[in-house]
This record gives C-alpha cells, structure tokens and sequence, in this order.
C-alpha cells in the first residue's frame, strides 16, 4: 500500500512540476511534510544531500523518501513515480515537436511555464534560505524570527567561508569555481569548523 502511495504521490508531482528538479522542490516539500514522510530538518539536510551526490536533485530526493518508507521497493515506486510523466510527456513531445514548433500557440506556451518555472525555483531558494538562517520565522513571525536569529554559530561561519572561497577563487583564476569544488570545500570546512564551534559553547 504505500509503495502505491509513494508511486502515486511522486507521479503527481512529476505530472505538475515544470523547471526541472529545483522547480520540483517545493511541491515535493510540500507532499513529503503532508504525509509525514520526513520532518523539515531532516528535508533540509536531504536537499544538501541529494545536491552533493551524482544525479538530478529530484530522483535522489525522490529515491531516498521512498527507500526511507519502504526500503528498495519503496524507493523504485518513488523514482518510477517521480520519471515516468516527464518520460511520457518527452516521447509525445518528441514526436510532436517538429511540426508544432512554429505555431504561435505553442510558442506562447512555452514562453508562459518559463517565468513559472522561475519562480518555483526562486521560492524554493528563498524559503530554504529563511529556514537555515531565520529558523523561527514561520512560527513566530518576522520580528520575533529576526530577535532570535538562529544561535547555530556554525551556519554563518560557513556561509561566510564559502562566500570568502568563492570570491579568492574568482580574483586568481578569474572565474567561478565549479560546484564540485564548492560541494568538497563546504563538506571540508564543516568537518572542521562544526567540532570547533561546539568546542567554543
């Protein structure tokens, strides 16, 4: 029974989710809180998880709820359930798309799901964004969120080394370090500095 519900579950969200895994996040948030499936920490700490590992974000967030629930049957249902709508609708777009490509309806169309998608994975960023760093704002609101600031030192002494990596990267090499580097560097500095801080209390 709850491989169905897992199946089910996932298939509605890969049916309705335009953008990609990012833009995927916040309706797969939304499900897995409803059903209990995992708590918001455990949700935050899986998307850090899921980023850092090989693989789209979505089937690795997908894989680990399912086998979370019901082990390695659990996490096929999710993963099928999460794939399959976009598999079926790629074939029929594939098919379609040549002759369909030129009509303005179409265009407009998709020219419409891009600022959706852009704000599905604005939302999800943000949102992240304000529970790392304002853990209490969706529950006691802005003033009282921003007053009790999250205590966890670690947070932004991290957040402050990444952000200093980055910008050295950037003045020597003059470019962007590459995600790969930034995923070693993070998980590094929280080895490091987390035992540190929780030395210092």
């Amino acid at each position: 029974m709850i491989c169905l519900q897992l199946f089910l579950t996932f298939f509605k969200i890969g049916i309705v989710s335009f953008g990609g895994g990012y833009a995927m996040l916040a309706l797969m948030t939304d499900e897995v809180l409803a059903h209990g499936w995992l708590s918001s920490e455990m949700i935050k700490n899986l998307v850090g998880i899921a980023e850092s590992t090989p693989g789209p974000i979505s089937v690795n967030m997908a894989t680990f709820v399912g086998s979370s629930q019901a082990g390695f049957l659990g996490a096929l249902c999710a993963t099928l359930g999460l794939v399959t709508p976009s598999f079926i609708i790629i074939l029929i777009i594939a098919s379609l798309l040549k002759s369909f490509i030129k009509n303005p309806y179409v265009n407009g169309a998709l020219s419409g799901a891009q600022p959706v998608a852009v704000g599905l994975i604005a939302a999800t960023g943000i949102s992240f964004m304000i529970s790392v760093f304002f853990p209490a704002f969706g529950s006691t609101g802005i003033a009282s969120a921003i007053k009790n600031i999250n205590t966890n030192a670690a947070t932004y002494v991290l957040s402050a080394l990444i952000l200093t990596f980055i910008l050295i990267f950037n003045r020597i090499k003059k470019k962007n370090p590459s995600p790969v580097s930034l995923i070693l560097f993070s998980a590094a500095m929280g080895i490091i500095v987390c035992p540190i801080i929780e030395l210092i209390k």
